[in-house]
């Protein structure tokens, strides 16, 4: 038991501290004021968003590029509420200010042919996108006001053709949101790292950029559009497999999207259910062997904790592989939290990590067996 338990964490310890210098090895992407070239179609697919809509559309007035450089797709997924109303405002000119003149914007209905809705959404914009460059987001964003001119900047110097970009929470004001954004950030500094050490295997739709015909190459999301979710990272994996030297990771705190936490724990458990239902699906092999290696971490953790309960386990082998586990998260999640100037939310960190191995372990087994629910749909695995 106490080698099994070493072999996981001296494995875990090796990938932490890998990821970390891979973190490092990204170098912050330095803006430089150059004339505007890149022309972009954003795609927002939304369902009841009502409540998030006005703070996008309020940060899509702030928008510094040169608004006949873009547009905005809004993907109507079947809404209920007031969403596609609220759009609409923008668009009649009774109500049209200044900073949202002649910026281009339409709302279009979302065409269903597959198990999965957003991936519909975004294939059904695709299909109208006047522009070469596609940028996902999502309707509870909020986007930073020199977003695009970022990646054009970025396009034009290092000429990719998918971008990788920063997501980070934020209204963080409770310990359950503290916990999710300490969640997060492990993630997002685990994809920065993943690049730096040429092993990309993650991503996020909320701030995912590519050439349209790099989508229409790789035939869009054909192959795993009976998969709910993952529109962002089997795209990825595919781009990758394609050509990895053309997809690349944009470390630069303006291009950075923020986005809410859940509101409460049952919500929490949905997401994390339907993250966790894609995982299977994945062809990243260093991505299952990423995926295999934490679970088995945190197991380990919850067994010994069990083991301890029942005395057939001392506490000093469990104390000191949590210590161990402890510090090198900490090491990537400084690391990542600097970056998004959120040290303070490090605060939780310690209650955070005892609970967290039994809420993985939790979501792991849950998803395995049930349904889960999101925007008010059930799906399977």
């Amino acid at each position: 038991m106490i080698f099994l338990l070493i072999i996981i964490t001296v494995l875990y310890l090796l990938l932490i501290l890998a990821l970390a210098f891979g973190f490092d090895k990204v170098e912050d992407f330095k803006v430089e004021d150059i004339k505007a070239k890149t022309k972009f179609s954003i795609i927002i697919p939304f369902r009841n968003e009502a409540e998030n809509l006005p703070e996008l559309l309020a940060s899509i007035s702030e928008l510094k590029y040169l608004k006949s450089h873009y547009e905005f797709i809004f993907v109507d997924d079947d809404s209920s509420d007031d969403s596609v109303e609220i759009i609409s405002k923008v668009l009649d000119k009774k109500f049209l200010n200044e900073n949202f003149t002649r910026t281009d914007i339409k709302i279009i209905n979302n065409v269903r042919v597959s198990k999965s809705p957003k991936k519909d959404a975004i294939t059904s914009a695709i299909k109208i996108a006047k522009h070469d460059w596609i940028v996902t987001t999502d309707a509870d964003c909020v986007l930073p006001k020199f977003w695009l001119d970022t990646l054009d900047c970025f396009i034009q110097k290092k000429q990719p053709k998918m971008i990788v970009a920063p997501v980070t929470y934020h209204k963080i004001n409770s310990f359950l949101k503290r916990f999710q954004l300490l969640d997060f950030l492990s993630l997002i500094g685990a994809t920065i790292g993943g690049f730096g050490i040429g092993k990309p295997f993650l991503c996020n739709g909320a701030n995912l950029a590519y050439k349209k015909e790099l989508f229409l190459d790789l035939n869009g999301f054909d192959g795993n559009d009976e998969i709910a979710s993952g529109d962002d990272i089997f795209l990825l994996q595919k781009a990758i497999k394609s050509n990895k030297s053309v997809v690349q990771f944009l470390k630069s705190k303006s291009a950075i999207v923020k986005t809410k936490a859940q509101p409460n724990i049952h919500a929490l458990i949905s997401q994390r259910k339907r993250w966790a239902a894609k995982t299977s699906s994945y062809n990243s092999v260093f991505g299952k062997v990423v995926g295999l290696i934490v679970l088995l971490m945190n197991a380990a953790l919850v067994s010994s904790f069990t083991f301890v309960l029942f005395g057939l386990l001392q506490l000093k082998p469990l104390l000191y592989i949590f210590i161990i586990k402890s510090l090198v998260d900490f090491l990537l999640l400084f690391k990542t939290a600097s970056f998004f100037k959120q040290e303070g939310q490090l605060s939780s960190f310690i209650f955070s990590s005892i609970l967290y191995p039994f809420f993985s372990v939790y979501i792991a087994f849950i998803s395995l067996f049930t349904k889960y629910k999101w925007k008010d749909r059930s799906f399977s695995k």
